[in-house]
């Protein structure tokens, strides 16, 4: 065994794979080096690997450059207040829950969400109420809340505190953000949104406009998905109804005590990106998206997913896989961001040149589509079980093991979630009934990976087991 493996694999993977159209937003050094500002934090990057030392401020009470530089992120995305998370999106969605919720609240929430927004609720203690997401026949993928039911979840749980949405989903589909904040101030309750892809939107008049200024209360966006940012860095947005003193201390609570000026420094060089040079680039990124968009769509069987334009969705017809296409791009050098059953998911990037989109449209001109041929596997509507307990109720349970087979009425201790298209099938808390079942060992059956549960020696009912609750009473 080699003596450096993580750095090796690293190193080694970047070399096979000479074209990002994933995360980060960076695309490999090239947002950096693509601006003079760029180019000189690069170059001194590790020089800014510092501590919290006089003259550099104090990331746990600002009042010096960082406070500065916070204050020109709030200013550019127009919120009351903005803070720097060098702990990823996660922390952020921690800190929104914390400070808008108290113990016992209801709150509605997108099936579809993040793990670490149902990880807040649990730990929050909190009663979600779960907004079914809608599957669409035509792409074979799940793109969007279902807003009928939506509307519906509105009227009949007055009571809730607050909704916590998704905007964009990983295809890079919006629900009608404007309409829900209407909605909810309507009830009086807190819109909390995870925009974790959405840190550029409002840039350009085809990109959807920011959660922010549609009126959402807290807004989570990772900036390093999208911008020239290093990775594990986002943005929280606070809007003007948000108690403040909260938010300041529960981001500082979920957030290490020795932060990274590293990445403090490349959240603001995103930030001034964008003020500098985000409308020509951005301009440029999408005339270049939809000017391959249209050949690739001639030219191949591939359809593009109508979703934000610096996303594409490369859809199959059926009888196609798209984890087949994910791993002859891969072959190629072309990392997409993922795959499920019939769509392949590329982001891009300003930093994404000409060069990039000729090379993913020869790619894809040259592809034998007839050798990625097999078994068309639709994605099923998901139901939502009912609920016994709450799930933070549930993890102080005594749990056992049962047979899939012998979990029809027991109570899930765990979320068992499909992966694609990772909108859970059960969330713990939920009873297992047989719908449930057939659909795990659908998905199983389909050579797709379910989260949650433990396999023996092969895939049948008698040798899949998931964690039940023993007593729920």
């Amino acid at each position: 065994m080699s003596k450096l493996p993580l750095i090796e694999g690293v190193l080694k993977y970047v070399e096979e794979n000479n074209l990002s159209l994933c995360m980060p937003g960076h695309k490999g050094t090239l947002g950096f080096l693509s601006t003079p500002e760029g180019r000189r934090l690069y170059e001194k990057f590790i020089n800014c690997d510092i501590t919290e030392v006089d003259g550099v401020d104090n990331y746990h009470h600002p009042e010096g450059i960082i406070k500065d530089s916070q204050e020109l992120l709030s200013k550019f995305y127009e919120s009351k207040k903005s803070y720097y998370l060098v702990n990823g999106s996660t922390s952020g969605n921690l800190a929104m829950i914390f400070s808008s919720f108290n113990e016992g609240d209801e709150v509605i929430v997108e099936r579809n969400c993040h793990r670490s927004i149902f990880n807040g609720i649990i730990m929050r203690k909190l009663k979600p109420i779960y907004i079914k997401n809608k599957i669409n026949k035509e792409y074979n993928a799940p793109l969007s809340i279902d807003m009928e039911h939506f509307l519906c979840l509105l009227r009949e749980n007055k009571n809730a505190k607050g909704i916590i949405l998704t905007y964009p989903n990983y295809y890079g589909v919006c629900a009608d953000l404007e309409l829900i904040v209407k909605k909810a101030k309507e009830y009086g309750m807190k819109v909390l949104v995870d925009s974790a892809h959405g840190a550029h939107f409002g840039m350009h008049s085809k990109l959807p406009e920011s959660a922010v200024k549609l009126g959402a209360d807290m807004v989570v966006m990772s900036s390093h998905k999208t911008l020239p940012s290093l990775t594990q860095t986002a943005y929280l947005h606070v809007g003007e109804e948000v108690d403040i003193g909260k938010v300041d201390f529960y981001v500082s609570a979920f957030t290490t005590t020795s932060p990274s000026y590293m990445l403090m420094c490349s959240m603001e060089y995103a930030r001034f990106y964008l003020e500098e040079y985000g409308k020509t680039d951005y301009e440029a990124l999408i005339r270049r998206s939809e000017e391959y968009k249209g050949k690739i769509e001639a030219e191949t069987i591939v359809r593009i997913l109508p979703s934000e334009p610096t996303r594409y969705v490369l859809n199959l017809p059926k009888g196609y896989s798209g984890s087949k296409l994910f791993n002859y791009l891969k072959l190629k050098g072309i990392t997409a961001e993922m795959c499920d059953n019939s769509n392949v998911v590329l982001i891009f990037s300003p930093f994404n040149d000409e060069n990039n989109f000729k090379k993913l449209y020869k790619t894809l001109m040259e592809c034998d589509f007839q050798g990625l041929m097999e078994e068309y596997k639709e994605v099923l509507t998901i139901n939502i079980p009912e609920s016994k307990m709450m799930p933070f109720q549930v993890m102080e349970k005594q749990k056992s093991k049962v047979s899939l087979k012998e979990a029809e009425g027991k109570v899930s201790a765990v979320n068992i979630v499909p992966y694609p298209p990772g909108i859970p099938v059960i969330m713990m808390g939920e009873i297992i009934d047989k719908y449930c079942i057939n659909m795990i060992e659908y998905y199983l059956s389909n050579d797709i990976a379910v989260l949650g549960i433990q396999r023996s020696n092969d895939d049948s009912s008698d040798n899949v087991y998931v964690d039940v609750i023993e007593d729920f009473n």
